[in-house]
Order: C-alpha cells, then sequence, then structure tokens
C-alpha cells in the first residue's frame, strides 16, 4: 500500500536510521519530510499533508504531542518515544501506535503492519491518548542516592559516584571508584527512577553513568565497548545500543 510520511526526530543519527529501516520495511511508503524539531514538523505537515506521521515525543520547540494535536483526525501517528511501562497503557487503548527507544526492527515491522491497516479507515481522535501522554510526560523526580550493602555495612551512595549498576542475579551491583556494593532493586526498577539523561542502557545487564565513560572501542570483531575514567574494566555494548555512541 503506497502512503507519504513525515518522519521527526531530533537525533539526526536516530532520524536517518529509522528512515533507511522504514524503506526496507514499507517499500511503498514514500518519506516526503524530515523534521528535527516540532516546530519544523508542524511547517512540513501543513505543506507535505502526510498520510503518516512518525513523531518523536521529546523534541524541542514543540513536543511530538503538541504536533499530533494538530493532526487531529487528519494523519495516523506513530509516536517514537524513550517511555516505557507507565505510558505504554495510554498508547495500547488509543488510536495512535508507538515504537520505544532504542527500538528494535522487529517492533518496527510491527508498527509498520499496524499502521497499515489503519489507513484503510480515517484517522480518528486521539484527544484522550494525548491527554494522558501529556500527564505521563510530566517531569518527575529522579533517583538521587541508594542505601547499599557491602559486606556487614550499609552504604548511603550517592548516584554521582556510581560508575554503573549491574544486575546480579537477584541483586544488582553498585560500582563506584571505592568498590562495589549491592542492592535489593532490579535493574528495570534502576531504569524507571535513574535520570536517562545521565544514566544509559548500554546492555541488557548495565546500565552506566554517561559522567564515568572516558570513551568507547570497537574489537576486531566490530563489538563496541565502553572504557571508564576511573575503573579498569571495560563494559560491553549490545547492538540494540550501540546507536549512543556512534557520534563519539
Amino acid at each position: 500500500m503506497d502512503a507519504k510520511a513525515l518522519v521527526a526526530e531530533d537525533e539526526a543519527v536516530l532520524r536517518d536510521e529509522l528512515c533507511a529501516h522504514l524503506a526496507a520495511l514499507w517499500p511503498g511508503l514514500r518519506i516526503v519530510a524530515r523534521a528535527a524539531n516540532g516546530l519544523e514538523a508542524l511547517q512540513l505537515m501543513d505543506r507535505h499533508r502526510p498520510d503518516v506521521l512518525f513523531l518523536d515525543i521529546q523534541m524541542p520547540g514543540l513536543t511530538g504531542i503538541e504536533v499530533a494535536r494538530q493532526a487531529e483526525r487528519t494523519m495516523h501517528v506513530v509516536f517514537i518515544t524513550a517511555y516505557d511501562a507507565h505510558a505504554v497503557a495510554a498508547f495500547e487503548r488509543g488510536a495512535v501506535d508507538y515504537v520505544l527507544k532504542p527500538y528494535s526492527v522487529a517492533r518496527l515491522a510491527e508498527s509498520v503492519r499496524r499502521v497499515k491497516e489503519r489507513l484503510a479507515s480515517a484517522p480518528v481522535a486521539l484527544e484522550s491518548v494525548l491527554r494522558e501522554l501529556a500527564a505521563a510526560a510530566q517531569p518527575r523526580e529522579h533517583l538521587r542516592w541508594v542505601n547499599a550493602s557491602s559486606g556487614t555495612e550499609v552504604k548511603v551512595i550517592t548516584v554521582d559516584e556510581v560508575c554503573y549498576f549491574q544486575s546480579d542475579s537477584k541483586y544488582t551491583l553498585v560500582m563506584t571508584t571505592e568498590g562495589e556494593a549491592l542492592i535489593r532493586r532490579s535493574l528495570k526498577e534502576l531504569a524507571d527512577q535513574l535520570d536517562p539523561a545521565q544514566f544509559w542502557q548500554i546492555h541488557r545487564s548495565t546500565i552506566v553513568n554517561a559522567n564515568a565513560i572516558a570513551g568507547v572501542s570497537r574489537d576486531f570483531r566490530g563489538r563496541v565497548s565502553v572504557k571508564l575514567k576511573s575503573r579498569g574494566e571495560k563494559l560491553p555494548v549490545s547492538e540494540q545500543h550501540e546507536h549512543l555512541f556512534r557520534q563519539m
């Protein structure tokens, strides 16, 4: 099925990757415009009148939610977002689709399938789901410290002291320049509470403090790893998260 699309994503690398994957997954889709911020997306939307909008929620100028409001009942919407479980319920109840960042090609393919099905019908009202998403997007207080066990001692460790968190069976290791400790929180729970601008998930078992990164390296097989400023070990980066370091 042929259709026109606008892609709005403020990170150039992710925007280009998304367009390349869409071209492969949906040969009949013509990407008529690419936007780097919300205001540009709104202007290009009015100029090109696409059938489908692929919108990053968090963009400078105008958010993806604000852009989507202007497309009410005229265009189908897919949100590209770093949100997780706290907002997914709103997506599932609404008439928009979503792809979580860092996205997988399989999930994007499923989104493409759903959008193709919806193209047979007129776009529906978005206001109720957009209200829920706007509420979920309100700034949250991020985790500032953790209580961690080191031997028989319980330490209070501020998150700024942490080099990285790593899942370890039923516990999570807290690695600092001073050593290691354990906390009884899952990595998933920590990911929901940490500031995503400072703490990056680089592997299903590892979240690293971006301020603790000295650099990245790639071995002869092309596998990426993170070097730390104050610790000797290297941390492997899964292929799913390599995009975080492509501009470094």
